[in-house]
């Protein structure tokens, strides 16, 4: 019987001080729904026992396109097209938004920032190398005759990214289990009742963002043991997940830039005004100030 297949490639471990840039993706709801399913199918990775072997179960995004599963999936079928147990549904059920879980960020949109962009918070900085050494080959030069000269430059240009403000929400799904066989349904169920160890809590990822997941503690089973007509034997389970997750941005109907750069000012220039004909310089020759 084959079994999971385990990597034990050594992999090298990469330098903190290492500067790397990453995309920033937005979240939506869809990044949700991917996080969810990819967690379930891969994370998790479950196998059960069959009439061919150690295999792994099938995890399936139940939706309203059954035309498309039936005719794009059809090895999860038999020839009369019943679907092939066992096998992992996922549903989502709902979607809450509530103010008493506001996590981490909560304000009023009000608040936002007045201009076109509107985005307030930040999420990453960088300098900017041409117009911070401008700044330093100008004041060196000012200075000791020298673009070049060694001194501390304290006009540093900042890019600093912002986003939207991101809106708290819980999503709640409905993972069904469906086997033929009571081993199938002891393995399969298992990993979902150990998850988070002792407590209900675990971490979902997807497109650089972390979401929260819990599990509830209710495992239905339901099963047709009882039922000595000769309709097919089946195990049946419904587990809830809740998800907290975020959302940033209108997604695809929003009419502003889902990430702002902006830049600071380090340098503050008063200008003063001056005659055409007829201005006396402030200074001699000599540098000496005039009356």
């Amino acid at each position: 019987m084959a079994g999971k297949k385990k990597d034990y490639s050594y992999t090298e471990v990469e330098d903190p001080s290492i500067i790397k840039e990453d995309i920033l993706m937005p979240s939506t709801i869809e990044s949700i729904d991917s996080a969810v399913f990819e967690y379930v199918d891969k994370t998790l990775n479950i196998f059960a026992t069959t009439n061919k072997g150690f295999k792994k179960v099938p995890v399936i995004w139940v939706s309203g396109e059954r035309a498309h599963h039936i005719k794009n999936n059809k090895e999860k079928r038999d020839e009369t097209d019943t679907f092939i147990l066992p096998a992992i549904t996922i549903e989502r059920v709902g979607i809450r938004k509530d103010l008493a879980d506001k996590a981490a960020i909560f304000g009023d949109p009000l608040t936002a920032a007045s201009d076109g962009p509107g985005s307030v918070v930040t999420v990453a900085r960088r300098i900017v190398q041409d117009k911070t050494s401008n700044f330093a080959r100008a004041d060196a030069k000012r200075l000791h005759g020298q673009t070049n000269f060694p001194m501390a430059n304290k006009k540093v240009v900042y890019q600093t990214a912002m986003i939207p403000l991101p809106v708290y929400l819980y999503a709640d799904y409905s993972v069904t289990i469906q086997t033929e066989y009571q081993q199938q349904f002891n393995e399969i169920i298992t990993p979902f009742v150990t998850i988070g160890a002792a407590l209900n809590h675990f971490f979902l990822r997807k497109d650089g963002h972390t979401y929260e997941g819990f599990v509830k503690g209710d495992f239905t089973t339901d099963t047709n043991l009882s039922n000595l007509a000769e309709e097919e034997r089946k195990y049946q389970s419904k587990i809830q997940f809740e998800v907290l997750g975020y959302l940033i941005g209108d997604d695809k109907n929003e009419d502003r830039p889902k990430i702002v750069y902006r830049e600071n000012f380090v340098d503050v220039k008063i200008g003063r005004e001056r005659v055409i004909v007829g201005d006396v310089p402030t200074q001699t020759d000599k540098g000496e100030f005039r009356d």
